[in-house]
């Protein structure tokens, strides 16, 4: 164990000054000590953000109110924007919700820990700050040591959206999150990268048949394997004027600072002519050109296996960031179900009022 020590945000928000605290831990095996440190943070109403299997999380004891308000605040996230709820395991997710059904059971006994979310009735103990006033609360059991370790120490549930400012890139990386949040939280947990890199699937259990929220890591032929038909909410949002069911719902979301746009085709006629204009431009392809040696322009060379395309999606958006990239083209993935989260990531980050 190690500590990188004290990091203070270059433009400290006006809403916090503190200084974040980074310290390093085992992916595999985390250090009992710097979990019992970050589980002292969290006890005290702070701020602590983890690594799970999917994205790095901004975490908050669940059950207090004042410090779910922090998330908000750091995030300058909308309060009409629940929050999921991460627990150890499904006994404690059932102390959560007013109801658990067959559904439930079942898909908890197959894919958890793992990123799959299930929105059910909230009970009574959950304080409506973590579900923007709604009747429903998101759960999930994460699969990362780490996370698991910190759930289990702590011995609560922990609300944990992604450690990131509202709508833009998640972070697989605990340098991405102190981008957005240094000043703002009290610790981060760095594991290094997490494995996934795309968010958890959301299926809400309300209804039947069951629909599926937000699609994510965990693919809806696995869910229909066990369930049978589920559904699919229109790519938007709930009905104006009512809390949103789950988080990743908004037309605008996971968008890197750059503009990006989605082509039909590879990209390159429209690349050559951002590059040509005389901007910098940043492109997501699946093949290289022998002629693609323009001014301006990086080549990110992206796997045509959805798996590896999802897990390098957020860093290589990072990147292009980092290299002041002022548009980005991404040739969007086939339209199928294997790929339904990537494109979900990408069209949302494209989006434009």
């Amino acid at each position: 164990m190690e500590t990188s020590g004290s990091r203070v945000a270059a433009e400290p928000s006006t809403e916090l000054t503190m200084s974040t605290k980074v310290l390093s831990i085992s992916s595999t095996a985390p250090e009992a000590d710097v979990i019992a440190r970050a589980a002292r943070v969290l006890r005290s109403g702070g701020l602590v953000a983890f690594p799970t299997e999917t994205v790095y999380g901004l975490g908050a004891v669940a059950l207090n109110p004042t410090a779910v308000a922090r998330i908000f605040a750091a995030k300058g996230r909308p309060g009409d924007n629940p929050l999921i709820v991460h627990v150890a395991d499904a006994t404690d997710a059932e102390r959560l919700v007013g109801a658990w059904p067959d559904a439930a059971a079942r898909l908890t006994e197959r894919f958890w820990p793992g990123p799959l979310t299930l929105v059910l009735p909230k009970s009574r103990t959950v304080p409506d700050i973590v579900t923007a006033g709604g009747p429903t609360v998101a759960v999930r059991v994460p699969a990362h040591p780490v996370a698991l370790a910190l759930l289990r120490a702590i011995g609560l549930p922990i609300a944990a959206p992604s450690a990131n400012r509202s709508t833009c890139l998640s972070p697989t990386r605990a340098e991405h999150v102190l981008r957005d949040l240094d000043g703002r939280i009290e610790l981060v947990l760095d594991a290094g990268p997490t494995s996934g890199g795309l968010e958890s699937t959301v299926l809400d259990l309300t209804t039947k048949p069951p629909r599926l929220l937000r699609p994510g890591l965990l693919p809806p032929a696995e869910i229909k394997a066990v369930l049978g038909t589920i559904t699919r909410v229109a790519r938007g949002t709930a009905e104006a004027q009512e809390p949103l069911p789950s988080p990743g719902m908004m037309a605008r979301h996971y968008a890197p600072n750059a503009r990006l746009e989605t082509v039909s085709d590879d990209g390159w006629g429209r690349v050559q002519f951002l590059c040509r204009s005389g901007q910098k431009v940043g492109w997501l392809t699946f093949a290289t050109r022998a002629e693609q040696s323009l001014g301006g322009l990086i080549c990110m060379v992206m796997p045509r296996d959805p798996i590896a395309y999802a897990a390098q999606l957020y860093a290589v958006l990072h990147a292009l960031d980092d290299h002041g990239v002022e548009r980005i083209v991404a040739a969007i993935p086939p339209d199928t179900e294997e790929w339904l989260a990537v494109r979900d990531r990408l069209r949302r980050a494209a989006f434009v009022p």
